[in-house]
C-alpha cells in the first residue's frame, strides 16, 4: 500500500506541524505502508519523506522537470520520478497511489487536495481522501465545505467522505473502513436534482 501525502513546502508557524510531518512518515514506515508525494526536500515535504525512509520505509518523488532543475528535489529517495509537466505530476501520483492525506500546507496543497477529491466524486477513483488535522488547522476549511453542504453545493453524503485523522494510525484505520460513495453523476444526471419539465 502506498499513501499519496500532500503538504507544504514550507515547514509552517508551528513546530507542532513539523512534529506531525514527522510522525505520518515513521507511522506509515512502521505500518509498511510507502510514500507517495512531489518529490521535494523542503519543509513538511521532506520532513516526512525523511522521517519515513529513516524508518525503513518506501518513498516515491514525483517532479516536473522544471522544479528538479531548481534543485528543490529531494536527492535520496526510493525513487523519483521526473515528468515534464505538473498534470503529469499528479496523475502519475495518483496512478501510485492508494490513498490520499493533506497535512498542512498553502495553495498548492488545496490544489492537490481538492482535485483527487472531486475525482472521488466523480468516481475517477475511488481511493479515500484524508486530511491531517494539526490543532485546529483545518477547522476554517472544515467549516466551509459545512456552508457549502448547508447551502446546496455539496452533497451530505459527499462531504462525508473527506476523511480527518490525528495520526497514522487514525489515518490507516479509517482508510481501511472507507467506503467508495456512489458518483456524483449517475447516467448524466445529479440524482439530487429537481426532476425536469
Amino acid at each position: 500500500m502506498r499513501v499519496a501525502v500532500f503538504a507544504g513546502s514550507a515547514s509552517g508557524a508551528s513546530p507542532g506541524f513539523r512534529e506531525a510531518a514527522v510522525e505520518l512518515g515513521r507511522g506509515l514506515a512502521e505500518a509498511g505502508v510507502g510514500i507517495v508525494f512531489g518529490g521535494g526536500h523542503v519543509g513538511l515535504m521532506g520532513a516526512v519523506a525523511d522521517a519515513c525512509l529513516a524508518a525503513g520505509g518506501e518513498v516515491i518523488g514525483v517532479m516536473p522537470r522544471s522544479l528538479v532543475e531548481r534543485e528543490i528535489a529531494h536527492r535520496s529517495l526510493t525513487e523519483l520520478l521526473i515528468t515534464e509537466t505538473m498534470h503529469e505530476r499528479k496523475a502519475a501520483m495518483a496512478d501510485r497511489a492508494d490513498a490520499f492525506v493533506a497535512l498542512p500546507g498553502g495553495a498548492g496543497t488545496l490544489e492537490e487536495l481538492f482535485e483527487v477529491w472531486t475525482w472521488q466524486h466523480l468516481a475517477i477513483h475511488t481511493k479515500p481522501v484524508a486530511l491531517l488535522e494539526v490543532g485546529d488547522f483545518w477547522r476554517p476549511l472544515l467549516d466551509a465545505l459545512d456552508t457549502m453542504t448547508a447551502n446546496g453545493f455539496l452533497k451530505p453524503e459527499l462531504r462525508s467522505t473527506l476523511l480527518v485523522a490525528r495520526d497514522s494510525a487514525d489515518l490507516l484505520g479509517q482508510a481501511k473502513a472507507w467506503r467508495a460513495p456512489t458518483p456524483k453523476w449517475v447516467g448524466g444526471l445529479d440524482p439530487a436534482a429537481p426532476p425536469r419539465p
